[in-house]
């Protein structure tokens, strides 16, 4: 190594991958003067189809990146449009087109992408040099002398042959799962979801089409594009995703509830197929032909862990996986990041305007925190429900419902830092996390209880044809265009949507189990009612296809 070089930067960003690029790109977007340093150990160009994973981005996400950071050309032209979630209730079955299929026959109207990560980081790289970020791929960090009390910080940077010395004024960390901050102040917590992963890439689009050759069934969705999905195969204690990625392979994986599925059963290739062919032999043996080469395969024991700070008052701050991890059932990753990173910039712009602003650091990691775990009961304890063909497609309802009514609107409207209007929500929050906190345990208990049904035969529960949840969805993009009243008041009636819709699903369960433990839902739901929100075959009730 050469002599020693000192440079000052304003903001020191650690890591550059999706997290760290986007929070350097939308600080500059902010502030067209602001110093800003990204320093990242992979070389850049990544290849495509890098093995990272996060390809599915969902609403938030999305949204973050399309219109927030001004990407939307590139997802369009170079990323693949995402054909929602899709569930197959398929364990043990090869016969896919007479399975339980939940999804869209048609595209909802907010997008969403499937993102090629090597793809999608190389282009942001791009973007942030041209943006005039100093962005050092190649770069190791070394020591971290974080400051406190107002002091800079003193970040050594190995980098092209020359130890760098950076004195900065905040440091941002979105190192992954490195977690250099979360090691250096000893934060890492962990949660009690206790699940694992394994997860590979091969050559070629793996197109659930091909699995039929009925009419009838390939024509249910227009157009006929299932590869598009974020495929869910489901079972009980887990899920297999398949995801296509633009470079031309797909991802998949497996993730699994760590005692019903112990990681040592699968944690090979082989082990993996070995796995596939009793629980998904239709994706088995799709994925033995020739065209599908093996590129890579990993795996991750435990993936799911908490923080106990991300935002400091002391000028630093944690995004991304380089915090806390949930899990990818529902895509939220990219939801995060774009939630923390706003966070982050508007604590730096506070800094730089010379206000107070370790209040706003305090606050806004409760707000963080109070979403990281409302989100995770959406998962934890929940896998045994997975391969349930008639409780799950409810559930995935009402996540949606949940999701959709309260955290992605509050992120379109552009209000995650309004503290009047959030303020004024608190008790809209308060009501729809009560309610989801007692019905999770009911979906549960629901799963556990119930007998053994026949299905119906091949029938689509279409998720495009519930009125409410389409226009739900389509309400999104509109979000940024109300008044704080009007906004507020959408906030509550999509809160009271959720009690009717919970009180629904309590007495379709009370129909078949009388006396299922309620908990606290009944009293959180008493004198809820109105129209039915879901049709009878929604909760299994009739054997109507919805096609």
């Amino acid at each position: 190594m050469s002599m020693d070089v000192t440079a000052s930067t304003d903001v020191l960003v650690l890591g550059g991958g999706l997290a760290g690029l986007t929070v350097a790109l939308q600080l500059r977007q902010q502030h067209p003067d602001l110093a800003i340093t990204v320093v990242e150990r992979r070389a850049h160009p990544l290849r495509e189809a890098a093995h990272k994973v996060g390809e599915s981005t969902v609403e938030i996400g999305a949204h973050y990146l399309a219109d927030v950071l001004g990407l939307r050309d590139h997802l369009d032209e170079a990323q693949i449009r995402k054909f929602g979630f899709r569930f197959f209730f398929s364990d043990g079955r090869s016969d896919i087109d007479r399975c339980t299929e939940l999804g869209v026959s048609q595209l909802l109207p907010t997008p969403s992408w499937q993102i090629d990560r090597g793809r999608f980081e190389n282009f942001l790289g791009e973007r942030a040099r041209a943006a005039g970020i100093d962005f050092l791929d190649g770069a190791v960090v070394r020591a971290l002398d974080m400051g406190s009390d107002g002091a800079r910080h003193a970040i050594t940077v190995d980098h092209a042959g020359t130890t760098r010395c950076f004195d900065a004024r905040w440091v941002v960390d979105a190192s992954g799962r490195a977690g250099l901050l979360k090691r250096r102040f000893g934060l890492a917590r962990a949660n009690a979801h206790n699940a694992n992963a394994v997860w590979w890439r091969v050559d070629g689009v793996v197109d659930p089409n091909d699995w039929s050759d009925d009419p009838a069934w390939l024509a249910r969705c227009t157009p006929p594009d299932r590869w598009r999905s974020t495929n869910h195969m489901c079972g009980p204690g887990y899920w297999f995703w398949l995801i296509p990625l633009a470079s031309g392979a797909h991802s998949l994986g497996i993730v699994c509830d760590a005692d019903m599925h112990p990681l040592e059963t699968m944690n090979t290739h082989a082990k993996a197929m070995d796995w596939l062919r009793e629980h998904q032999p239709r994706v088995a043996a799709s994925l033995e032909r020739e065209q599908h080469t093996l590129q890579d395969f990993l795996f991750l024991r435990h993936f799911s862990y908490d923080c106990t700070k991300v935002f400091s008052a002391d000028r630093w701050a944690i995004t991304g996986e380089a915090g806390l991890f949930l899990d990818p059932f529902y895509s939220p990753g990219s939801d995060f990041i774009a939630i923390a990173n706003t966070y982050i910039c508007d604590l730096v712009a506070r800094d730089l305007r010379g206000e107070p602003f370790a209040a706003y650091a305090e606050i806004y990691q409760q707000m963080y925190f109070s979403f990281y775990a409302n989100t995770l009961t959406l998962y934890q304890d929940q896998y045994a429900l997975f391969g349930d063909a008639q409780v799950m497609p409810v559930k995935v309802i009402w996540d949606y419902t949940y999701y959709w009514s309260l955290l992605a609107p509050l992120f379109f409207a552009g209000r995650l830092t309004d503290m009047r209007t959030i303020g004024r929500l608190r008790p809209v929050f308060t009501r729809a996390s009560a309610l989801n906190h007692a019905m999770q345990p009911l979906l549960r208990a629901w799963g556990e209880c119930n007998a053994a049904m026949d299905e119906p035969p091949s029938r689509l529960l279409d998720q495009a044809r519930i009125e409410w949840f389409h226009a739900l969805n389509e309400a999104l993009g509109e979000s940024s265009t109300l008044d704080d009243d009007a906004f507020v008041a959408t906030m509550e009636a999509n809160v009271e949507r959720m009690r009717v819709l919970a009180a629904e699903i309590l007495g379709r369960a009370r129909e078949t189990h009388a006396d299922i433990d309620a908990g606290e839902l009944g009293a959180l739901v008493a004198g809820a009612g109105g129209p039915a929100l879901l049709a009878p075959h929604w909760y299994g009730a009739a054997a109507t296809a919805d096609a």
